[in-house]
């Protein structure tokens, strides 16, 4: 009997295991070799006294991308994990007392428009049905190419909308609704894509039919379930998952990827995929396989990192949303000290997540678990007093815009920032979600799936295509396996 190919997958996040499954299901020998303690990626689990915490992603937004991923295997999600829509979907603070609450309901989102400003509810439908239009375009088709040739994304439905790659989010928006706070939570959404709405192409807007329309929903015990049915479903089709295992070395031979040297261990391959970081990942190769120098990566456009606070509250939190956002500082500033002059930011917009308010199993009885995230251009000093600094001001901030006592109500709190998205995920810079989507980084112009040096080298994970975010990631590996399945048949 001839024995199946064999593909070694670096790191088990999103991507890898999405890849594991596909490859697997398609007849292949598939080891995924993982640095850390669990799957997941970036999607980590912390837990502490009684309380649980996602260490990384926490919206759930294009609930069809994991329906079909899981559909490709003949399962539901409800085999999967137990999936709940949020009602209300997340609130924004704009300042004291000042709280836009989403709705999971269409009707009740356009109403609330509108009570801001007049006529805006009409032109929420329109802006709506356009974003609807792109995101049956995008999601259908177009995130599911490889990234390979231009001609991929040239077809008569995007010639059609060609304005809209050479518009603005932010230009867009501001044709449909003039009033700031309107304005803001349209351009929320792309946030997720890493870039700011100003250098974000307007046919983006199909992400906010994913937030208005299809809805924010929320798998019971946190992403990490995700994460963890994912592995579930790659055991069952045989892929072998080496936790603790750190890649040290790839070893080529005559333009071919033979063997990876990880955890004082060998695995030999007939195809190497890597769902780690791309740049690190080319670190691991000598230097003449090497595809993009430092001065490639330097000059990009990189998603923001983040300074992540879990916090253990001893009591019930009041007029929060189980996804709340703060928007009661200047937007533009902070966004400049990501994208144009990197520095920490000198009043912060933070997102907030209290997920013991949907769920009981994330906390003890009576208590709170709080998880905060601060944007920050990768790449930034990081140490225990700029931490604590910042800390400081998220809790004087939500006591101030909900009227609570907050700071004698930490049972604690631990933190993860830029340096440990380096130390943990090898990241560049810290980044905490890859390459911002920006025109200039969009499809072909992003780092390729296939390496150009390594005839049997390909990568996947949000520094490539189609992007940031869980579903991108997760459509990525799906990619990433028909292409190996191309090149490399059985």
């Amino acid at each position: 009997m001839e024995q199946k190919k064999r593909v070694i997958i670096l790191g088990a996040g999103f991507s890898s295991l999405s890849a594991s499954c596909y490859l697997a299901k398609a007849g292949y020998d598939v080891t995924i070799l993982e640095k850390n303690e669990s799957v997941g990626g970036r999607a980590s689990q912390l837990k502490r006294d009684g309380f649980t915490f996602d260490m990384g992603p926490t919206f759930y937004w294009m609930p069809d991308v994991f329906e079909n991923f899981f559909k490709d295997f003949g399962q539901n999600i409800a085999q999967a994990y137990d999936l709940i829509r949020l009602d209300p979907s997340y609130s924004v603070c704009f300042g004291h007392d000042d709280f836009f609450t989403l709705s999971a309901n269409g009707d009740e989102i356009s109403a609330a428009f509108e009570a801001v400003e007049p006529g805006s509810g009409a032109r929420l439908n329109q802006f709506l049905n356009k974003a609807k239009s792109n995101y049956d375009i995008a999601v259908k088709d177009l995130v599911y190419q490889p990234g390979e040739k231009i001609w991929e994304i040239v077809t008569p439905e995007t010639i059609k909308r060609l304005g809209t790659f050479t518009k603005s989010i932010k230009q867009d928006v501001a044709t449909y609704v003039k009033h700031p706070k309107l304005q803001k939570i349209l351009e929320f959404p792309v946030l997720f894509l890493g870039a700011k709405p100003s250098t974000t192409p307007a046919f983006y807007n199909f992400m906010n039919y994913a937030d208005f329309s299809l809805g924010t929903w929320y798998p019971k015990g946190g992403m990490y379930e995700v994460a963890a049915a994912m592995k579930r479903l790659a055991v069952s089709l045989d892929v072998k998952i080496e936790l603790n295992t750190p890649v040290e070395e790839v070893v080529i031979h005559e333009g071919v990827a033979k063997k990876v040297l990880a955890g004082h261990q060998s695995f030999d391959c007939d195809i190497l995929l890597s769902g780690a970081d791309y740049e690190h990942t080319e670190q691991l190769l000598p230097k003449p396989y090497r595809q993009y120098s430092p001065n490639y990566w330097n000059k990009k456009t990189f998603a923001p990192s983040a300074l992540l606070f879990y916090v253990g509250f001893d009591k019930k939190l009041d007029g929060l949303a189980h996804h709340t956002l703060f928007f009661d500082v200047d937007f533009d500033n902070h966004a400049a000290a990501i994208y144009d002059t990197p520095k920490y930011p000198e009043e912060p917009l933070f997102y907030a997540s209290f997920p013991s308010m949907s769920d009981d199993t994330v906390a003890p009885p009576g208590k709170e678990a709080g998880i905060f995230l601060i944007p920050l251009a990768p790449g930034l000093e990081d140490n225990a007093s700029i931490r604590q600094h910042y800390f400081d001001i998220i809790i004087q901030r939500l006591e101030e815009n909900t009227k609570q006592k907050l700071g004698s109500h930490v049972l604690f709190k631990e933190s993860f920032s830029v340096s440990d998205f380096i130390s943990r995920y090898n990241s560049f810079k810290g980044n905490a979600y890859g390459l911002a989507n920006t025109l200039l980084q969009t499809h072909v112009l992003r780092p390729k799936l296939r390496s150009r040096k390594v005839k049997n080298l390909f990568f996947t994970g949000q520094l490539t295509v189609p992007g940031p975010g869980v579903p991108p990631s997760l459509i990525s590996g799906k990619i990433v396996s028909q292409l190996i399945q191309k090149f490399h048949a059985l």
